[in-house]
C-alpha cells in the first residue's frame, strides 16, 4: 500500500505545480485540484492514523514530509489557503505531528 500512496504523490504534482505557477483562475482552479487531491490522500490514505505508517513514521510519511513546508511557503507567496485545519484537519494534524519527531526538528531546522 506504502507505494501505491508514494506513487499518488508523483501523479499529483502536475497540481502542485498548477498551483506553484498559476495566478488568477488558474489559481484558483489549481488550488480546488489541489485540495481535491489533498482530499482523497486525508481520507483514503492517511484515515484516522496518526502517520500514514500507523503510530509511526513510515516511507509515506517520508516521501510527503515536506509537503507541508512547501505548501507554507507557496500559500503564503500566492495569498491561498490550502492546508488549513478546517479543510483538511486530519493532514493538517499530521504535518504537526511529523514536525514533533525529534528526527525531524533536528534535520529540518534550516527549513
Amino acid at each position: 500500500m506504502a507505494r501505491f500512496w508514494i506513487q499518488y504523490g508523483v501523479d499529483t504534482v502536475d497540481a502542485l505545480r498548477a498551483f506553484y505557477q498559476g495566478s488568477g483562475e488558474e489559481l484558483k482552479k489549481a488550488a480546488t485540484e489541489l485540495l481535491e487531491s489533498l482530499k482523497i490522500l486525508e481520507e483514503q490514505g492517511l484515515g484516522d492514523k496518526k502517520f500514514f505508517g500507523g503510530e509511526s513514521m513510515n516511507l509515506v510519511d517520508i516521501s510527503y514530509g515536506l509537503l507541508g513546508y512547501w505548501l507554507a511557503a507557496v500559500e503564503e507567496a500566492k495569498g491561498v489557503k490550502v492546508l488549513e485545519p478546517s479543510t483538511l484537519p486530519r493532514l493538517h494534524a499530521w504535518a504537526k505531528n511529523l514536525d514533533e519527531l525529534p528526527v525531524v526538528k533536528e534535520n529540518a531546522a534550516c527549513l
